[in-house]
């Protein structure tokens, strides 16, 4: 027997991975309490919490952060228009620090010295757990058994796992048929590994509805109208599960890209984000539509940055949180209503108004002068055509 080292609260989801870590964690000699996150996903908790006790766990959490995690993590990303790499809409990048905010709570409540994750040694979210872990705790100490040479020497596959979880009596959905990696959360699925890690294989999974979306004082999504049967969902959560349920029928979000990992090599990832996507288009139309030309060009290049800091984990760094108040500084003005249709994996915009646009009708228009002196664009040519 191992000597006893401790409580370690282990950031579980009940899949392969974490249920296998759960029992070899306890074979060297910790005291294991799980934790597991509902950020949304279609889980069966109670089976969920009965498979971590009858493996051993001492205690179980789960909790549920869904609400959390579209307020203050969803909503900054919204406002940011944040993607990585121009596509990638972050669905996973911000749920992780969500999680792992509370997995630091749980292990001060209990008096844990440690805490542990399953992240692989060769993905982004093992970057994204620990320094939240260490920016809320600087003093925890992260178990990570995927970069323990004791760990992965004996499993240097999945198979050598699946073989240790039969051998343990572990119950896992995995199987040598379908040896992929899904996550799935409100802002969307991930599909990797296994198969999909030949790029040239197609993927022929499952995809991921008219809708208006009308951001008010807040600046944040407020209320989603049903332009058919009048349907209004107001409450952040409410708003999100029924965007992706509308956009979800459609396909909208799905795409299937390769992405450049913060550790330094390729992967290939297959995204389902529909709300996320029905949103993304919204805000950036909303945007355009009542924000300063320059302050837009400005807020671009931040939104860029930001994006990036969120993909390689760095959500609690001085500069992200510096970039987080200077974008919803950006947003003071940034209010109304977007009528859009979603189609055959489409998003299209119909329309807009707001009360802080932008917008001069009089001005553009072909047919009238308006407050505008055509022949005052002579010189503005000839300044720019000096150089």
């Amino acid at each position: 027997m191992a000597q006893p080292k401790g409580t370690v609260v282990l950031a579980y989801s009940g899949g392969l991975d974490t249920s296998c870590i759960l029992v070899w964690l306890k074979e060297q000699g910790y005291d294991v309490i799980t934790y597991l996150a509902n950020i949304g996903q279609k889980e069966d908790f109670e089976a969920a919490r009965k498979k971590a006790l009858a493996l051993g766990a001492k205690k179980v959490y789960i909790e549920d952060i869904s609400r959390e995690f579209v307020e203050e993590f969803i909503w900054p990303a919204v406002q940011a228009n944040a993607l990585y790499e121009d596509r990638y809409l972050l669905g996973t990048a911000l749920a992780r620090p969500c999680i792992a905010r509370k997995l630091v709570e749980i292990a001060q409540r209990e008096g844990a010295q440690y805490v542990a994750h399953g992240a692989t040694g060769k993905g982004n979210d093992q970057v994204r757990f620990e320094l939240t872990c260490y920016a809320l705790c600087p003093n925890i100490k992260v178990v990570a058994p995927w970069r323990l040479p004791e760990f992965y020497q004996r499993f240097p596959g999945r198979c050598e796992l699946m073989d240790y979880a039969k051998k343990h009596g572990i119950p896992v959905p995995v199987t040598p048929q379908t040896p992929w990696s899904m996550d799935e959360n409100l802002m969307h699925i991930s599909y990797e590994a296994g198969i999909l890690e030949n790029p040239k294989v197609i993927d022929h999974g499952r995809p991921a509805g008219v809708a208006a979306t009308g951001p008010r004082a807040s600046r944040v999504p407020v209320k989603v109208t049903n332009a058919g049967d009048g349907a209004t969902r107001c409450s952040a959560l409410e708003l999100f599960v029924y965007l992706n349920d509308i956009a979800g029928k459609h396909g909208v979000g799905r795409i299937d890209i390769v992405e450049n990992r913060f550790v330094g090599m390729k992967s290939r990832g297959i995204y389902e984000t529909p709300a996320g996507t029905i949103l993304y288009h919204a805000h950036l139309d909303i945007e355009a539509f009542t924000m300063d030309r320059e302050v837009r060009k400005i807020k671009q290049g931040l939104a860029l940055k930001f994006s990036e800091l969120v993909y390689n984990g760095f959500w609690h760094s001085p500069e992200c949180e510096f970039l987080r108040q200077c974008i919803r500084r950006s947003q003071e003005a940034v209010v109304g209503t977007v009528r859009l249709s979603v189609f055959k994996g489409q998003v299209y915009v119909l329309g807009r108004e707001s009360p802080r646009s932008l917008y001069n009708e009089e001005l553009v228009s072909m047919n009238v002068q308006g407050d505008y002196e055509p022949a005052d664009a002579t010189g503005f040519i000839n300044i720019n055509s000096l150089r």
